[in-house]
């Protein structure tokens, strides 16, 4: 990610270099920051959420969930849109989508007018973010494009800190009387601001890189099978303990899995026509791709559902304020970009190991959520232990990389980037829904806990295997750095 030479078939525009460069990079990680703080601040505000509009166990996990499934669904479709009209168009359309939805979403008058406001903010999110990494490295090279990467990093790493300390902090303050709902409405001056700026300094318009139909490149038919297949797979999940798991639960389980089917089978007519699929058969076949699919789903899989029971424990029977649950997370999550920044200091032979390493630390945590989860200091070393540990998840993504041709590197890295949003949403939908079952049948999240604990461990436990299996043999064929529609860069922190 730190690769300073220019990707092949792209041709820095040397102007952006210096004056308006320095510009447009402070726009357009505004943005970044923007849709990451988002998640984090939202993630602090769910009991208050919950109190103020008397949403059930669901509600608040589609609170959380709706974002993150529109966004991994069209993350990739939004990498292939700023293709066709222009990353820096694309982003300007993604960000007015973005603000109006946080907008739409601080107003919300219920739990589902607010739900389904962030599923349309995670669309904007979808549009805008993948841009980022684009026009950095069509636009800067060299020494240039080495510090704006650097930027970038810190953006991701720091705005997941800033996020559980501002979420708890706009959310304690209670501005004229508004609670929950200035986590959502911040975005708005921020975003309003970045739209009056972005036509004076964002990238005109590239030539399509497609050279083809609207349909070609976003394989519109592929979307219409993998949208209501997780869409029929998620909600039963989350819903089901609230309605007593009826039978249209069941069904709709089984209908994601026809349509599932269906999407395999239309990506692969959609490939022998000559067109270009959302996944490439052709990528799913490199070296042990598919094994890293499976470890970028169950790694972020138990990261998502541990801060998401973890904010509801914080402020369920250790009673702490918002800003005391944001302070309470600092650790945690500063333990993981740490190691998510300074990782590839390691000597390369313990690249693949630190894997399952990682993930065996975050396992021995899980373990320990329970027995620890009265809070104090060692509940803080517990959760730092954790975040630690997972803070692998960038090296699992980089190793699974390495085996894919230069050519393929951009559908594979948003197919992995994808997997590990959808890793987050599933892990919410099913250790959130353990977690909320276990509270009310107990009365304490203290005690929902320990079984929390035991179904993230056993989760891990799986990355853990197939941790193992990555790591094992060599590098066949060192990856170089993924062109400019690699730009689906995701906070992993979600």
């Amino acid at each position: 990610m730190t690769q300073t030479t220019d990707p092949p078939g792209i041709v820095p525009d040397r102007g952006t270099r210096s004056g308006p460069g320095g510009l447009m990079l402070a726009l357009i990680l505004l943005g970044q920051f923007m849709a990451i703080l988002d998640v984090n601040i939202v993630n602090v505000a769910l009991p208050t959420m919950r109190a103020d509009l008397h949403a059930s166990g669901a509600g608040i996990q589609l609170i959380v969930a709706g974002y993150v499934i529109s966004y991994a669904v069209l993350l990739i479709t939004g990498a292939r849109i700023g293709d066709i009209i222009g990353h820096g168009r694309a982003y300007h359309l993604g960000l007015a989508v973005f603000t109006v939805t946080s907008l739409a979403c601080g107003l919300a008058p219920s739990t589902w007018t607010l739900v389904a406001f962030r599923f349309l903010q995670g669309v904007g999110a979808a549009l805008m973010t993948p841009q980022v990494m684009s026009m950095i490295q069509r636009n800067y090279a060299g020494a240039a494009r080495a510090r704006a990467l650097g930027f970038y990093t810190a953006i991701i790493a720091g705005g997941v800190v800033i996020g559980q300390v501002a979420g708890g902090l706009l959310v304690s303050a209670d501005l004229f009387g508004s609670g929950w709902r200035t986590v959502f409405l911040v975005n708005v001056p921020i975003g309003v601001a970045l739209l009056l700026a972005g036509p004076r300094v964002l990238p005109r318009p590239e030539p399509s890189r497609e050279g083809g139909s609207v349909v070609r490149a976003l394989d519109l038919p592929g979307l219409a099978t993998l949208i209501p297949a997780v869409l029929l797979l998620v909600v039963p999940l989350i819903l089901g303990h609230e309605f007593g798991w009826p039978l249209w639960g069941w069904v709709s389980l089984a209908a994601s899995a026809v349509f599932l089917g269906a999407f395999v089978a239309v990506e692969r007519g959609v490939a022998s026509r000559g067109l270009r699929p959302l996944i490439s058969g052709r990528v799913l076949r490199a070296p042990k791709l598919p094994v890293a699919c499976a470890v970028l789903v169950f790694g972020p899989g138990t990261w998502g559902s541990f801060l998401f029971t973890t904010t509801l424990h914080l402020q369920g029977d250790l009673d702490m304020s918002p800003l005391e649950s944001g302070l309470a997370f600092v650790p945690c999550v500063a333990a993981f970009g740490a190691v998510g920044l300074t990782w590839q200091r390691l000597p390369a032979r313990w690249h693949r190991p630190a894997i399952p390493i990682g993930f065996t630390i975050a396992a021995l945590g899980y373990l320990c959520v329970g027995p620890l989860a009265g809070g104090g200091v060692a509940y803080e070393l517990l959760t730092a232990a954790i975040g630690f540990g997972l803070g692998v998840l960038p090296i699992g993504m980089t190793v699974a990389l390495s085996n894919v041709p230069a050519e393929d590197a951009s559908d594979a890295s948003g197919l992995l980037l994808t997997l590990m949003q959808l890793g987050q949403v599933v892990g919410v939908a099913t250790v959130g829904t353990l977690f909320l079952t276990l509270t009310e049948d107990s009365g304490s999240t203290r005690h929902a806990e320990y079984g929390t604990g035991w179904a993230l461990a056993g989760s891990i436990l799986i990355g853990i295997v197939l941790g193992i299996i990555l790591a094992r043999g060599r590098t066949d064929r060192p990856a170089r750095p993924a062109p400019a529609a690699e730009g689906p860069a995701v906070d992993l922190a979600r």
